[in-house]
């Protein structure tokens, strides 16, 4: 079974690269795939999760059931309940 080696000859080439042109959206296509873009509401109780505000509650209990669970469940991180009315820190300790 000899096969022929090719050496130096020509080498296949590759396809060329497909070029797309973009589809030119509609004022209405336009403003539904912003929907999503809005800033986020903030409530007045936030939760912190490493200083990063993770969700926001109007209720401080529920805001503190909140940052119970993720203390448990990770308690490394270091969790808070932040009021901003009052402007200060909760910050939830291990149990």
């Amino acid at each position: 079974m000899n096969r022929p080696i090719r050496i130096a000859g020509e080498l296949p080439r590759m396809a060329s690269t497909i070029k797309v042109i973009p589809k030119k959206q509609t004022e209405d296509e336009v403003q539904e795939s912003r929907v999503g873009q809005g800033r986020p509401v903030l409530h007045r109780y936030r939760l912190q999760v490493d200083r990063q505000t993770k969700s926001s509650f109007e209720d401080k209990d529920a805001a503190e059931k909140a940052a119970k669970a993720i203390k448990k469940a990770h308690p490394i991180v270091q969790v808070t309940v932040y009021d901003a009315e009052r402007e200060e820190r909760i910050i939830v300790q291990a149990d």
